[in-house]
C-alpha cells in the first residue's frame, strides 16, 4: 500500500521525475498473491513457495466442492493480512531448517496453527499443527502442537484420535515445559487425556457395560490425580462412583462420593457438594440405610438454603418427604413436602408447587386415614370394655 501511494503521487510529477523500477511498478499492477509468491522465490524460499501455491490450491478445491464455503469469506489469495502472515513464519520456518534450528522452525509452525483461529480458517490451523507434530520427535513446540490436535478431535468427538495425539504428547513432554501461554503444557496434556477417558467410557455406560467403563474410568481418575487441579479430580471421582452405583456396588461408590466431599468442600464448591450429597442419599436409600440417608438430606437442605440454591432446597425437601412416607411418618412427609411446595411457589415454578402440592395432600390423607383408624380402634376398645363392665354387673 506504502508503493501505491508513492506511485500515485508521482502521477502529478513530470514524466522525468518519475523513476519506478519493475519491483515497484509489479507491486501495484500484480495482484496480493503475485507478489508474495514473487518476493519468495527471488528471497530463495522456493519449498515456502510451494506449499504457500499448495495452500492456494486447497483453498480453490474447496470452494468448488463447496459453494456455501466461499459465501462465508474471500479467497485466500485476496487476504493479504494472511497471505503475509504465512510469508513470513513459513520463511523463517525453511531457513531455520536450513540450519538445522529444527526447534525454531517448529515454533513458526505452531505459530501459523495458533493465528488461524477463527472457525472459517480451521482448516489452515490443522494442516499446520499437523505440519508442526508431524516433524523430528523431542521438541516443544511438536509437542503443543500434539496437544492442540488432540483438543481439536476432542471437540469433534474423535475420540480415538484425539487418544493417539494426547499420549503420544505425554511420552515426549518434559517437567518445565510451557505452552504458549504460559501454562504446563505435561499439566495441560493430563487435563485433555483425563477428559479423553472420561468421553471413551459413556459408549460402554450407555450400553451398560459396566466393567468396561469402570476399567477406563479408573484409568481417567488415575490420570486426574496427577493433573494437580483438584476441580477435575472431583469430577473423575464423582463419576467413577456414579458408575459403581450403576453397578450396585454401593460400597464403593459410597468411598468415592466420601473423596470428592472432601475435595468439593475445600473448594467450597456448592454445586459440586449437592450432586454428591445427592448421589450419597440414592446410595445410602439403596442399601435401606434410611436413618443416613435422612442425615444426608438434612445435610443437602443446609448446603441449599446456605447457598440460595432454591430449585435443589425444593428437591431436597421433596426427597426428606418421600423417604418419611416409605416409612409411613406420614406427618413429617407432609411437613417437607409443604415446605417444598413453597420454596416452588417462591420461585415461580407452578409444574412442581403442583407436583408438591399433590404430594401434601396424600401426605395428609393418610394422615387422617390413620387417625381414624385409631379413633375406631378406641372406641371399640371402649365400648369393649363397656359391655363386660355390664355383663359383670349383671352378673352380680
Amino acid at each position: 500500500m506504502e508503493q501505491q501511494r508513492k506511485f500515485l503521487q508521482t502521477e502529478s510529477l513530470p514524466d522525468n521525475s518519475a523513476h519506478l523500477s519493475r519491483k515497484e511498478i509489479g507491486l501495484f499492477r500484480n495482484s496480493p498473491k503475485q507478489n508474495i509468491c514473487v518476493q519468495l522465490l527471488q528471497d530463495g524460499d522456493h519449498r515456502s513457495f510451494s506449499e504457500l501455491f499448495h495452500l492456494l490450491a486447497c483453498d480453490r478445491r474447496r470452494r468448488e466442492a463447496d459453494p456455501a464455503v466461499g459465501l462465508q469469506t474471500p479467497p485466500l489469495e485476496e487476504q493479504l493480512d494472511k497471505l503475509e502472515t504465512m510469508k513470513l513464519h513459513l520463511s523463517r520456518a525453511e531457513r531455520a531448517e536450513r540450519t538445522g534450528l529444527w526447534s525454531s522452525a517448529y515454533e513458526q509452525l505452531l505459530l501459523l496453527g495458533r493465528f488461524f483461529s477463527s472457525p472459517e480458517d480451521v482448516w489452515l490451523s490443522l494442516y499446520f499443527y499437523r505440519r508442526c507434530s508431524d516433524g523430528e520427535r523431542g521438541f516443544r513446540p511438536a509437542v503443543e502442537a500434539q496437544v492442540c490436535l488432540a483438543e481439536f478431535h476432542l471437540e469433534e468427538g474423535e475420540v480415538e484420535q484425539a487418544r493417539q495425539q494426547a499420549e503420544l504428547s505425554l511420552q515426549q513432554v518434559e517437567d518445565g515445559w510451557l505452552d504458549s501461554d504460559g501454562r504446563s503444557l505435561k499439566l495441560r496434556t493430563l487435563r485433555v487425556l483425563w477428559r479423553i477417558y472420561s468421553r471413551l467410557a459413556d459408549a460402554p455406560l450407555a450400553a451398560g457395560d459396566h466393567r468396561e467403563a469402570l476399567k477406563l474410568l479408573h484409568e481417567g481418575y488415575r490420570i486426574a490425580t496427577q493433573t494437580e487441579d483438584k476441580q477435575i479430580e472431583g469430577e473423575a471421582a464423582f463419576k467413577l462412583g456414579l458408575t459403581y452405583q450403576s453397578a450396585g456396588e454401593h460400597d464403593a461408590a459410597k468411598q468415592l462420593f466420601s473423596s470428592c466431599m472432601q475435595i468439593y468442600g475445600s473448594l467450597q464448591d456448592s454445586d459440586g457438594l449437592t450432586k454428591v450429597y445427592k448421589a450419597m442419599a440414592r446410595s445410602l436409600q439403596s442399601e435401606g440405610n434410611i436413618n443416613e440417608t435422612v442425615r444426608c438430606l438434612e445435610k443437602l437442605v443446609d448446603i441449599s438454603r446456605s447457598d440460595g440454591l432454591q430449585h435443589n432446597l425444593a428437591e431436597s425437601f421433596l426427597r426428606l418427604g418421600d423417604v418419611y412416607y416409605s416409612r409411613c411418618e406420614y406427618q413429617r412427609a407432609a411437613e417437607n413436602f409443604l415446605q417444598a411446595c413453597e420454596v416452588y411457589c417462591n420461585v415461580g415454578d407452578e409444574a412442581q408447587r403442583q407436583k408438591a402440592q399433590g404430594k401434601v395432600g396424600m401426605a395428609r390423607a393418610h394422615c387422617l386415614i390413620r387417625k381414624h383408624i385409631v379413633h375406631l380402634q378406641t372406641a371399640a376398645t371402649t365400648s369393649e370394655h363397656q359391655n363386660l363392665n355390664c355383663e359383670s354387673a349383671d352378673r352380680t
